[in-house]
């Protein structure tokens, strides 16, 4: 038996094999954990199967990456998506305006359904992130970035106003989450999650907030604020969820209540920060277009 070829066949599987690996390791590890238990053998197939797997896949990682930067640079397409901003804009605009708008629906339909002002809140939140998304994506849909510069500032300083509103939303939230108790019960595997996904859009949202800054586009700015304002406001509730789900056991009521307040206070302050920049920056910029229209008409 040619070791070599052994290691190697081991190390370095057909992508079919590595790509059927995934799906039954997850299954067996998920399985193990909440129906079987962490001690049977099961389990500990399943500990070997998973670590197996995301040895393979890292072995695989370089070629991956080249793979890509090949396809990146030859095929029309990704070359299209990597240079023209405005498309990966519009598509992100219009995916977030559809999500927002059936999560806020489905919210409302939770709030009539149960007849509480908690889901009705949350529904007026989601509703709102969609209407404002709206407006943007109708302008990046006809014009390309500071085409219109005066109509863009005017944009930016209404999302601006939108925030302020979108606050009072974030307000009954918390009040409700605090003085009623309000708050969500998940098992342990949704809560992680949750985490990894509140805090991957988090920071894909600070990231794409410092990046499109360079377009000198009010527009684009309000389209990466919307996100930044969603994935803040995602927090409070996967505290909530958090704390509820693993501080049960080692946290007091008064505590729980004083964190979500906190946490709470802060993103509306920050939600006011932005609004009040967005308001104070597109002011000043469309005074400074109005004198400079003004001089020039003279």
């Amino acid at each position: 038996m040619d070791l070599k070829k052994l290691g190697k066949a081991l190390l370095f599987p057909h992508i079919a094999i590595m790509i059927i690996l995934v799906p039954v390791a997850t299954v067996l590890l998920v399985g193990s954990m909440v129906f079987i238990g962490t001690e049977s053998v099961i389990a500990y197939i399943s500990y070997v199967l998973a670590a197996y797997t995301l040895t393979v896949w890292c072995f695989k990682i370089p070629k991956i990456i080249k793979y890509f930067k090949t396809f990146k640079d030859e095929n029309k397409y990704a070359r299209r998506w990597q240079d023209d901003v405005r498309l990966r804009v519009n598509v992100s605009l219009f995916g977030s305006l559809a999500w927002n708008a059936l999560y806020g629906l489905f919210q409302l339909w939770l709030g009539f359904y149960h007849h509480t002002f908690w889901f009705y809140s949350l529904g007026a939140y989601y509703i709102l992130l969609a209407v404002v998304r709206f407006f943007v994506v109708r302008h990046t849909a006809t014009h390309k970035p500071g085409e219109k510069m005066r109509e863009e500032l005017i944009k930016y300083r209404a999302c601006g106003w939108v925030f302020l509103a979108m606050n009072l939303m974030l307000t009954v939230m918390v009040f409700f989450m605090i003085y009623w108790n309000r708050t969500f019960d998940h098992d342990e595997i949704t809560t992680i999650t949750m985490a990894a996904y509140t805090f991957t859009t988090l920071t894909v949202a600070i990231i794409n907030a410092i990046k499109y800054r360079k377009y000198d586009s009010p527009i684009y700015s309000a389209s990466k604020a919307i996100s930044l304002a969603a994935a803040s406001v995602s927090i409070i509730t996967l505290e909530s969820t958090m704390l509820t789900t693993f501080g049960g056991e080692t946290m007091d009521d008064f505590t729980q209540k004083l964190m979500l307040g906190l946490t709470g206070g802060a993103i509306a302050a920050f939600i006011i920060g932005m609004a009040i920049y967005m308001i104070y920056q597109s002011t000043k910029r469309l005074k400074l277009m109005n004198n400079k229209d003004g001089t020039n008409g003279k």
